[in-house]
């Protein structure tokens, strides 16, 4: 997928072309904003930070005799510090060339202090939290699915024999890309709406017809600007179609498996349609197995719920 190529008339590439039936049900774009993927990350410095997670991790730090491994389990929790925490660790001068894909690596690399300012910085942000306005999701809501969505990513690595810290990570950042475009709306686009169609697409239709690309391409484009690793960024980017992701086909396909079940977990109305089998193939996985891990991931769900409840 070329990044911010538009046209006004385009066929949105979710399927191979000769998995869809039915030509006239596929979306059109028409005639979108002027805007490629690149002018909106530009508007993102860094995430927001989940306010449940903040106040929990803050006292750890002030804390001497706190353990790294409670730091690290706060911090795989929060997306925002998360991003933040990857992207310094594999910046220039920490990084010297060689990657990380994990919050631990990270952390042990980074050290205590500059943790420890990343999390105050963070701390005087929280200004920045709140709800996705054009995407009518709640800040709660986004964070729970954020985590959710990476227990399942985790959870499912273990099972196909993935990267458990890449596919919790990517996970975790799956829905960077709607940040960054509710951030640009509010700036630029703010009676900028998007419509939800439930899974496996989301708000893709609506996304194409107003600003001709994704939020996946954004939080793509988002994270290679903060020089994530490739394992992590084109899985991100084919999120809804995952044989299209170059090279790693497996892991956005356990990312794509991995929003089903975080959707499962997170919704109390009728669980959503399973995933497409010809998108999940990659991880021969059937459905009596992916509903036993929905089981599993809301068990881990309540258990970090009540982590974060310990303090309040």
């Amino acid at each position: 997928m070329r990044r911010g190529r538009r046209c006004s008339l385009k066929v949105s590439p979710w399927f191979p072309i000769e998995r869809v039936k039915n030509m006239s049900a596929i979306p059109i774009a028409v005639e979108p904003l002027d805007v490629s993927p690149a002018d909106i990350v530009q508007t993102l410095q860094h995430l927001p930070s989940a306010p449940k997670v903040l106040p929990r991790l803050t006292q750890l730090l002030n804390d001497g005799n706190s353990s790294i491994n409670d730091i690290v389990s706060l911090i795989r929790l929060d997306p925002g510090i998360a991003a933040r925490v990857l992207q310094v660790a594999n910046s220039v001068y920490y990084g010297k060339g060689a990657r990380v894909c994990s919050v631990e690596e990270s952390v042990l690399r980074l050290g205590y202090d500059q943790v420890y300012q990343m999390v105050s910085y963070a701390s005087a942000s929280q200004v920045l939290i709140r709800p996705l306005a054009v995407y009518g999701t709640e800040a709660e809501d986004l964070w729970k699915q954020a985590v959710a969505c990476a227990l399942a990513a985790e959870t499912l690595a273990g099972i196909v024999g993935e990267d458990r810290n890449v596919a919790y990570t990517a996970g975790l950042l799956h829905g960077v890309g709607m940040v960054a475009i509710n951030e640009w709306a509010m700036q630029r686009q703010p009676v900028l709406m998007f419509t939800f169609k439930g899974l496996p697409f989301e708000y893709v239709e609506s996304e194409r017809a107003l600003i001709g690309f994704t939020q996946a391409d954004v939080g793509a484009e988002l994270l290679e600007l903060w020089d994530f690793p490739t394992a992590m960024c084109s899985p991100v980017r084919w999120q809804y179609s995952p044989h299209g992701s170059p090279g790693h086909v497996r892991m956005a396909a356990l990312l794509h498996a991995a929003k089903w079940i975080r959707s499962t977990v997170c919704t109390d109305d009728d669980p959503p349609q399973m995933p497409d089998s010809y998108a999940i193939q990659p991880l021969r996985l059937g459905p009596i197995q992916l509903r036993r891990i929905v089981g599993e991931v809301r068990l881990r769900l309540i258990a970090v719920r009540h982590l974060l409840e310990i303090q309040e």
